[in-house]
């Protein structure tokens, strides 16, 4: 599931987007086609942005791991 909502629900509206561009109505065809080219791109940089906040979580775990053992052993994990 991940993998769709990540790649292939973007890639899907896209597409859609295109073909609205190509099949649509020839007044409404590129501002209708490219709203929806727009909104598949903004939901993978959405899921982009939230990748990038939750590897900032796991490496803030990470730091507090650290300093937990510090205070354990006296000495930095891995020296």
């Amino acid at each position: 599931m991940t993998a769709f909502v990540r790649i292939w629900l973007p890639a899907l509206v896209v597409v859609g987007g295109v073909l609205a561009i190509a099949l649509g109505p020839a007044d409404i065809r590129w501002e209708g086609g490219l709203g929806i080219v727009a909104a598949g791109l903004a939901i993978w940089l959405i899921n982009l942005l939230f990748r990038m906040g939750a590897t900032g979580d796991r490496e803030r775990d990470a730091e507090e791991e650290a300093r937990a053992y510090f205070d354990r052993h006296g000495r930095w994990p891995g020296e």
